[in-house]
């Protein structure tokens, strides 16, 4: 596979778009976005595991389980979340807007909504956002879409793909926006992912599943779930290649570009975490499963020692060894070992030696690894997190402001 220019217009088929509407008074920043496929496209959802989800969220889920969708509509500067039987209704009137500018069914219209939790959307300025993005789609559009999108981000995050078949091939490409509220099932975000393959809903929510399992569901930047998380892919078929068919080469080749963009699109969102000053990798290896090495690695990830710790550039792995000990999983003290990048700072349950020296100036690094054994059983897993830093706090002081 190969980078190319686009995001998701750079899939034959799509068109999308990002204007101002004033949502958050006073902003004159994008923010209203629409990602619109020309063709009729197999849709697929993953979706926030909180209890108190968003109305878009619940709408989504209904269009996502028709199977079918064709446009995707997402607002900045308010999540229209805790907003009642109102805020559903400003969801499905948002859909019936962009099905009416689109000729299609409202059925076939995913809305998203990220923001500021507890206030109703202002529809007047949602209506005004929706005709201007209807106005403006174009091919050339998913830079001005991924702006739109922006909470506390610093930079808009844009990718696309393109994957040689065995006759043609086919394109990939996603928008997201998250920096704060980064916690598993799911981070804090929106990922629009958009492809010109041809393939059937069922696979299609099966992979997309199974890659945000190796991605989005293994990063944090602090531990809060949000209200409105959603990932939603559509696959418009225009590319012309052949249907792709579960147990295939060319399905195979499709399912590891696809799990490799959600995996850098994940990465990139930790990377522009709110007052994030590191990028930090977790790998665990030597638990009994996978899943034990990714509550390992999720503990120590999410733990707030070791994320000051980080961001003091303090190579202290005792904080480490402790944060696997209370993750809840069974393991034998004498058999664990820590590394720093090539640095063994811990060696079967006791500090191994090494240079302070050298540790300290390898956290001093914007990016570096920490990987944990734990014994020799076959179980793996890798997890993505930043530190915690003055900044964090200040941002999220003062977030409604």
């Amino acid at each position: 596979m190969k980078r190319i220019d686009g995001g998701v217009t750079a899939p034959k088929g799509f068109r999308a778009s990002g204007v101002a509407a004033g949502v958050k008074p006073g902003s004159t920043k994008n923010d209203c976005a629409l990602v619109a496929s020309d063709f009729p496209a197999t849709v697929a959802g993953v979706f926030t595991k909180n209890v108190m989800k968003a109305p878009p969220i619940v709408w989504d889920a209904e269009v996502c389980k028709k199977g079918t969708a064709r446009a995707v509509f997402t607002n900045s500067g308010n999540a229209n979340a805790c907003t009642g039987e109102r805020g559903y209704a400003d969801a499905k009137a948002t859909a019936e807007r962009v099905a009416h500018g689109l000729r299609i069914d409202t059925d076939e219209v995913c809305v998203c909504s990220t923001g500021v939790i507890g206030v109703p959307l202002p529809m007047d300025r949602i209506n005004k956002g929706v005709d201007g993005c209807l106005g403006a789609l174009s091919s050339t559009g998913s830079d001005d879409a991924a702006r739109a999108i922006m909470t506390t981000d610093t930079v808009p995050k844009a990718l696309a793909i393109e994957i040689p078949l065995d006759e043609g091939s086919i394109r990939l490409g996603a928008i997201a926006k998250g920096s704060g509220m980064i916690a598993p099932n799911m981070a804090t975000m929106i990922c629009i992912i958009t492809t010109d393959a041809a393939i059937k809903a069922g696979p299609l929510k099966s992979l997309l599943h199974e890659a945000v399992n190796t991605s989005f569901n293994q990063i944090c930047v602090d531990n809060d779930m949000s209200t409105s998380d959603i990932v939603v892919c559509l696959a418009n078929g225009c590319s012309g290649a052949a249907h792709l068919t579960p147990g295939t080469d060319n399905y195979a080749r499709f399912a590891e570009a696809f799990k490799a963009l959600c995996v850098e699109m994940a990465q990139w969102l930790v990377r522009d975490g709110e007052g994030a000053t590191k990028f930090v990798e977790i790998a665990v290896e030597g638990a009994h499963n996978d899943d034990d090495a990714k509550t390992i690695a999720r503990t120590i990830a999410q733990s707030q020692l070791c994320k000051t710790a980080f961001f003091g550039q303090d190579p202290n792995w005792g904080r480490f060894a402790c944060a696997a000990g209370y993750s809840g999983v069974t393991f034998e003290p004498d058999a664990v070992s820590i590394w720093l990048n090539d640095i063994q700072l811990m060696q079967d349950g006791a500090a191994a030696p090494y240079k302070e020296a050298d540790a300290a100036a390898a956290m001093k690094e914007r990016e570096f690894r920490i990987r944990v054994s734990v014994g020799r059983g076959s179980g793996s897993a890798v997890f993505w997190t930043s530190d915690l830093s003055h900044d964090y706090v200040s941002i999220n002081a003062d977030y409604r402001s």
